[in-house]
Parts: structure tokens; C-alpha cells; sequence
């Protein structure tokens, strides 16, 4: 099991851990258990090396009950795969953007995403293993494809309030 923000840093870490550890151990039954979906990282772990089954994961605030959660670890542990139902929505609307996202790629969705999550452009360039160039022409695609002109102030506040109204 893998809890996504883990000390000291409280970063992604563990999330990170898990797909690093199933991409190692493709028969490794792995249970991610967090209080929020990272929609790159659940595509990542779900769609990755041994992504026939034994993965799960699990909003924390959903599992209310002992018995319901002993139950996740009991079918992933058999090679079954537990999905809460609100990460399937959260990752089926990512891949399928609507209102103004529709126009943005895939990696400036990703971009925008880390964006929301309070990350700098050097951040992100290294999360995405970019360059701070790739990473500045992706967030300047954003603005424009967002109708944001150069000159308009907080843009970035903007894009990030677009991101939290559409996902």
C-alpha cells in the first residue's frame, strides 16, 4: 500500500514509489491510498507494467468502513484491481476535456494540471523531465489557447481557476 503524500516533503512521493515498485515488480499488488486523484500518475499506475490487475486506488476520504477497506486489500492482493468510482470519473474527464480545455494538448493539460497544484515552471520542468523552455512555451500555449492576451494580469491564476472549474 502507498500512501500518496508522504513526509518529510509531502509531495507525491508515494505515488511515485508505487509506480516505481510495480514497474519493477509487474506482479507486485499495489493499493494507492490518497485524499485527492492525480490524474497523470493514476493513468501512470493504472495503464503501466503489470496493468492486467492487483492495483487499487482508494480515496481516503470514502474509506469509512474497516471491513470495506480490508476488502480492497483482500481483491487487489488476488490480482484484482478496486478503483474508487470518483477516480474513474476524474481521469475519464481529464482524457476527455471539456469547455476550453478541449483545445489544449495532452502535455498542456499535464502542465496546467501541475500548475493547479501549486508547482513553479522549474518544478514542473523537472517533474515532467522538460526543459524550462518546453515547460514556459507550454504555459504560454495555455494562456493563448485559454484567450488570455500577454498583457492581462493574475494569467496564471486564471488558467488555474479554468483547470479547478472543468475537472
Amino acid at each position: 500500500m502507498a500512501l500518496v503524500r508522504m513526509p518529510p516533503k509531502n509531495t507525491d512521493d508515494g505515488l511515485r514509489a508505487a509506480i516505481d515498485l510495480r514497474s519493477r515488480h509487474r506482479d507486485l499488488p499495489v493499493l494507492v491510498l490518497s485524499a485527492y486523484v492525480t490524474g497523470p500518475y493514476v493513468r501512470e499506475l493504472l495503464n503501466g507494467p503489470g496493468a492486467d490487475g492487483a492495483v487499487g486506488y482508494l480515496l481516503k476520504e470514502k474509506v469509512g468502513r474497516v471491513a470495506d477497506f480490508l476488502r480492497a486489500v483482500e481483491t487487489v492482493s488476488a490480482g484484482g484491481v478496486v478503483i474508487d468510482p470518483e477516480v474513474v470519473r476524474h481521469v475519464t474527464r481529464v482524457d476527455s476535456p471539456q469547455g476550453p480545455l478541449a483545445r489544449l494538448t495532452a502535455r498542456e493539460r499535464e502542465v496546467l494540471a501541475h500548475m493547479a497544484e501549486g508547482r513553479s515552471n522549474a518544478e514542473i520542468a523537472t517533474e515532467l523531465f522538460l526543459s524550462g523552455a518546453a515547460v514556459s512555451k507550454h504555459v504560454a500555449n495555455v494562456f493563448v489557447k485559454l484567450g488570455m492576451p500577454p498583457d492581462e494580469d493574475n494569467r496564471r491564476v486564471k488558467a488555474i481557476l479554468a483547470w479547478f472549474e472543468y475537472n
